[in-house]
């Protein structure tokens, strides 16, 4: 049983033994290592070159195959390169054939005949690019070419996906020419199955694996992913490279988004059913998912050259949709630029994909196409197909299939019950594909709302609020902005009261101070929605009061007759793309855009926080306006955005339930109020407060240290407390400052230090302080030294005579050897580069922490084993200064002085004329091989015994110092 649980023998071996189970061919690495000519190699050459003369016959021939292969391993190693290697598996490369003196496409997969691929898996697969070394866990290669990689974890480590992302963060920094090839890269530590697109490395584009069949065991998930024909579904069909103002950026869909595809695309080819209703909740990819459906449609063989027209409903995101569409590998997309077009377009029988409005439609002749291969995808149906205008597309092109998507689920309401008749009733549900406003945020894909009301005297007169908007039944699953600002223009007594220049200045002084207090600390952004273009006008002069002009930005749309205050804040459109581009980057400027209809659909920022609501909405407009908050965010420092924010200064918070028409299912759990945190965060300090505090309150500060040190040996009981005390951490990250935190900031305060001790003894490393939110951070800055238990203490002079006191402190047990152990390791990161023989005396140092937490060693065991270790370093450094040996030979001698061996100094002289002759063989392969084969002669001559061993222990700390 030692091994359950265990990375090899729990995760590894059994992920290849399914992988092999579902048609992959297992390499043992030493045959992968052959294959690919040493560890320079990136292909299994032999292997690629026969499949490329198998799947170009008549354009690739051997000398061809070789010059491919060529080509494909010397691409930039970025993600350009990264987008040329895919392009050479979609067969979007070419050659130039002599006989026929033209280019002719070759392709490295065939996507059409998966069978016809060749399928190998490999494991240990070491890659060195001259300056670094990597080891990747699992290697899975189509036609000998690596495509997707593996790393896998213990199922007992509990930050082992988090441990995961890194190393491939890092093969992407110290390996980029490999991972410039790897397309696909998943993370497992048996409890769950990640995965990503290479060079998209932020935690929100890890995506949990699941599909309609996966029940959930290892097993299942591991062969649904890794069947050979979903792997080449994948890199053929659901990798997106786009490119966004300028940038290149990739993507690959998520699972809802991949069965959303499959099922339109069934859908298509079903001459019983020609309707379906797709509901995917805001922020979970919509239009990636379109695009995709748009590109699998339009080169479908079995659909005949059908017409695919792609119905949007804002210029704003036909714009957005178009460059998308663009960067994907649809140029030819007809883009209809007015009614008459479009009517040119459909009646001359154009193939292919067209992209309208649906306002364009508005008196079309009836029947002015009548194929059947005509598919059209309609966004945001739950209002485009409204009225007339529905009427005269379905009249026009009577025998096409009509697929609604929707971001929003469809409302209660005539007009939602219009919409289910018009797409869903081919469905039982209403739905072909449904993924939930909860179902999002369970998988990450979308971040938790909360709400808070603003004070009483900022909001508006319920009982005005009331007759001139809740009460209005032409509001009832109101879906359309422009449809809400007619209702609007109309509530004269409600505008009134909202753009009253006391209150107006009131509001902004409020979002000024909740702003620098709340939101600014935390590193994110904000919304400040006003009920019209004036009242934008109006917000943006009173918060040029309280805050910086710069801070600050009104992004409106503009009229031909617009008064002279208005038209000073008329922005072109590259102005206006400029301003967005600037708002999206985390320390860019403005930080609070201030709009009212403008960007509150289809814009998406995720370092977007916060939204100041101080419009009246209601239905599919609230939802869509809210969801711009509810993007994850994470960034390289360890910042995660725990949730969106929504303070409402109207009070259609207040009456949820009458500003919601949809049925409760389906926005069950959509937006809390704040007082669900307050709860929330009461109820874990008083659970922390008697499960982790009780033991140490009244303790002086040594015994409490000493205390918590101990109680926390078990790594599930120490990871248990991180996963609450985070929790914790992100409740009061979002509802600081707040007096209603102050009962709770003595206990809150103990807890964190609690935290900051544990990691900083067991976790040495990871960096605590990145992983505090900053409002966290702040608080144990402030109350350092009122502290409950206090951290092992920081070595700022490493020295030996620096370890010597530590060891004569008069400090506990346990906590003497955190502090000796954390010296050791102090020392070895400052002074390990320049002296080789300290890595071992890190390494015992890491085996006697490990050891004690395991509890395989008594508190005395290890401050012996400890003090031990400081009386050799001590050791060490007298014999160093007393011996004329350049560092890497000195670490040699020590090395076998302590293994006993009688002619060290002899053996370590001969070992560092090696070093000498062969100067770069940590990064030639090929000098490795030399110094291998002399070191071995040097410790037999020396007389030591298994020479193999000693050896590779001698290189590998050498390396270790690098």
């Amino acid at each position: 049983m030692s091994g359950l649980g265990s990375e090899r023998d729990s995760v590894q071996d059994p992920l290849i033994r399914y992988a092999r189970e579902v048609g992959w061919t297992y390499l043992p690495p030493s045959e992968a290592l052959r294959l690919r000519r040493g560890e320079t190699g990136f292909v299994l050459f032999e292997e690629t070159v026969r499949q490329l003369q198998r799947l170009n016959p008549g354009v690739v021939d051997h000398l061809r195959a070789e010059e491919v292969i060529t080509r494909l391993t010397r691409i930039p190693p970025n993600i350009e390169g990264n987008l040329q290697a895919w392009e050479y598996l979609k067969g979007l490369k070419t050659v130039f054939v002599d006989t026929e003196r033209r280019e002719r496409n070759v392709r490295l997969m065939d996507a059409e005949e998966p069978g016809r691929n060749t399928f190998h898996v490999t494991d240990e697969w070491t890659f060195t690019n001259g300056t670094h070394g990597v080891r990747a866990d699992v290697v899975f290669l189509v036609n000998g070419v690596p495509v997707l990689l593996v790393e896998t974890k213990s199922a007992k480590r509990r930050e082992g996906i988090a441990e995961a992302l890194e190393q491939v963060r890092r093969y992407h920094r110290q390996a980029p020419e490999l991972m410039a090839l790897l397309q696909l890269h998943a993370l497992t530590h048996l409890v769950h199955f990640h995965y990503g697109a290479t060079w998209n490395l932020t935690r929100k584009a890890l995506f949990n694996w699941r599909d309609e069949q996966t029940t959930g065991d290892f097993e299942t998930l591991v062969k649904t992913f890794l069947h050979p024909v979903r792997v080449v579904r994948v890199l053929s069909d659901y990798i997106l490279f786009t490119r966004r103002d300028e940038e290149l950026t990739k993507v690959v869909l998520r699972p809802h988004q991949m069965r959303a595809v499959e099922r339109v695309i069934q859908r298509a080819h079903d001459p019983a059913k020609r309707r379906a209703l797709v509901w995917h909740t805001q922020g979970s990819g919509k239009t990636y998912t379109m695009i995709t459906v748009a590109r699998e449609l339009i080169r479908d063989p079995r659909l005949e050259n059908p017409t695919v027209l792609m119905l949007v409903d804002r210029n704003e995101l036909e714009a957005q949709l178009l460059g998308n569409l663009e960067s994907v590998g649809l140029r030819n997309a007809e883009v209809a630029t007015s009614k008459h077009r479009l009517r040119e377009l459909l009646a001359s029988d154009r193939r292919g994909l067209i992209v309208s409005m649906i306002h364009k439609f508005q008196e079309i002749p009836a029947r002015i196409n009548e194929r059947r291969n005509v598919i059209v995808l309609v966004d945001e149906a739950h209002r485009t197909t409204g009225g007339d205008l529905g009427n005269y597309l379905m009249g026009a092109l009577p025998h096409a299939t009509y697929i609604g998507f929707t971001g929003t689920p469809i409302d209660r309401t005539a007009h939602g019950r219009g919409t289910f008749k018009v797409f869903g009733q081919d469905d039982a549900r209403g739905y072909l594909d449904r993924y939930s406003i909860r179902e999002s945020v369970q998988d990450g894909t979308t971040v938790p709302l909360h709400y808070a009301l603003a004070p009483n005297d900022l909001q508006v007169d319920q009982e005005t609020l009331n007759r001139e908007f809740l009460d209005l039944a032409e509001l009832e699953g109101v879906s359309d902005p422009e449809e809400l600002d007619r209702v609007l223009e109309r509530a004269v007594t409600l505008k009134n009261m909202l753009k009253a220049p006391q209150r107006v200045e009131q509001v902004a002084a409020f979002v000024a101070r909740h702003f620098r207090e709340t939101v600014e600390p935390m590193g994110y952004k904000a919304f400040l929605v006003g009920v019209d273009r004036e009242a934008c006008v109006l917000y943006k002069e009173a918060l040029d009061r309280h805050l910086p002009g710069d801070y600050s930005a009104v992004v409106i749309s503009h009229g031909h007759n617009d008064p002279e205050h208005l038209e000073r804040h008329r922005l072109g459109e590259d102005a206006e793309r400029e301003l967005r581009k600037r708002f999206r980057e985390p320390d860019g400027l403005p930080k609070i855009l201030i709009v009212t209809e403008k960007l509150l659909t289809g814009f998406d920022a995720p370092i977007l926080y916060c939204m100041y609501l101080d419009k009246p909405m209601r239905d599919h407009v609230l939802l869509q306006a809210i969801a711009r908050v509810n993007r994850p965010y994470e960034d390289t420092t360890g910042r995660r955005k725990p949730a969106g924010f929504v303070v409402d200064f109207v009070g259609i918070f207040a009456r949820l339930e009458r500003a919601l028409a949809f049925d409760s299912e389906d926005v069950q759990g959509v937006v809390q109020g704040v007082d669900v945190l307050q709860r929330r965060f009461a109820t874990l300090v008083a659970q922390g407060r008697e499960q982790y505090l009780q033991s140490v309150l009244g303790r002086s500060q040594d015994k409490a240290t000493e205390e918590v040190l101990l109680r926390f040996r078990d790594r599930e009981e120490r990871h248990g407390f991180y996963r609450a005390f985070r929790e914790l951490e992100e409740l009061y990250d979002i509802l600081s400052p707040d007096p209603y935190l102050r009962p709770y900031l003595e206990d809150y305060t103990a807890l964190t230090q609690i935290y900051h001790l544990l990691r900083a003894a067991y976790e040495p490393g990871v960096q605590v302080d990145r992983g505090f939110l900053y409002k966290t951070r702040e608080l144990v800055r402030r109350h350092t030294r009122t502290s409950v238990v206090r951290a092992p203490r920081t070595t700022y002079e490493v020295s030996a005579e620096a370890i010597a006191r530590l060891a004569d402190d008069d400090e506990p047990d346990t906590v003497k050897v955190f502090n000796l152990v954390k010296a050791l390791r102090e020392l070895v990161e400052q002074k390990g580069t320049g002296s080789p023989y300290l890595i071992p005396i890190g390494e015992r140092a890491e085996e006697i922490a490990r050891a004690f937490e395991d509890g395989q060693l008594t508190t005395q065991g290890a401050l012996e084993q400890a003090l031990n270790l400081t009386d050799e370093y001590q050791e060490a450094e007298r014999e160093r200064t007393g011996r004329n040996l350049s560092p890497e030979a000195f670490a040699v001698y020590w090395f076998l002085r302590r293994e006993g061996i009688g002619k060290a100094e002899d053996a370590a002289r001969e070992a560092s004329a090696l070093f000498d002759r062969y100067p770069h063989w940590q990064q030639s392969a090929q000098q490795e091989r030399e110094v291998r084969k002399h070191l071995y002669r040097v410790l037999l001559d020396a007389g030591v015994e298994p020479i193999v061993a000693f050896g590779d222990k001698i290189l590998r700390m050498l390396r270790g110092s690098a």
